[in-house]
């Protein structure tokens, strides 16, 4: 009883919030921003390659900005961080972000242990963030996970959409991103290894994320 009636707040307050964001659609502030195209390939050792967002995926995404690079450290042999980055301009058209909880398992990739961390960054306060062991066959990668908008970083998607309506009554802004940071976990390699490779990459990506991310 307990879960269904968790799943129908959380789907009231998702209807809710669509309807009241179509309702206040009109004169939205949309804040000007850098392309999520010209974020740096290159920040301290780190060194990233784009790769191409097929059109499928683009439609299904929706209309708004988006980055998906693989980075690699030049200065260690271990493996890649996959960034992936999705902004929204506006979410008051029917365009919200996908939650990597329901992306992920329609690429073939099996939660195997979810939980939270909390996450320092330069300059930020610190903030709780998804943590994901996900599964394809033999393969493991480890997924942190967070939505961002206007200078707020929450782990809760239902929490993401209170901000959304609340930032809309206060700032006429419906703008938003999720942040996505991946690595593989090889055979053998400890989970804190592998959160340590994620969190010192995030601790370069993150801090240059305002000009693309809006405060």
């Amino acid at each position: 009883m307990r879960s269904t009636a968790k799943y129908v707040v959380a789907w009231v307050l998702l209807g809710g919030t669509a309807v009241f964001l179509q309702a206040r659609k009109h004169n939205e502030i949309i804040p000007s921003r850098e392309s999520l195209a010209s974020f740096p390939h290159q920040f301290g050792a780190w060194r990233g390659v784009d790769v191409p967002i097929p059109e499928d995926q683009l439609e299904v995404l929706g209309a708004g900005d988006f980055l998906l690079r693989v980075y690699r450290n030049g200065q260690v042999q271990e493996p890649y961080v996959d960034m992936f980055v999705a902004y929204f301009p506006s979410q008051r058209a029917g365009d919200t972000i996908h939650s990597p909880k329901n992306c992920l398992p329609g690429a073939g990739w099996a939660p195997v242990k979810a939980d939270r961390i909390s996450i320092a960054i330069p300059g930020q306060a610190p903030f709780a963030a998804n943590r994901y062991v996900i599964a394809k066959g033999s393969d493991r990668q480890l997924v942190l996970y967070w939505y961002w908008a206007h200078g707020r970083a929450v782990a809760s998607e239902y929490w993401a959409k209170v901000y959304l309506v609340s930032d809309s009554i206060r700032l006429n802004r419906s703008d938003g991103s999720m942040v996505r940071f991946t690595t593989p976990l090889p055979p053998g390699e400890p989970i804190n290894v592998a959160q340590q490779r994620l969190l010192s990459f995030a601790a370069g990506a993150v801090s240059q994320l305002t000009p693309y991310v809006p405060q």
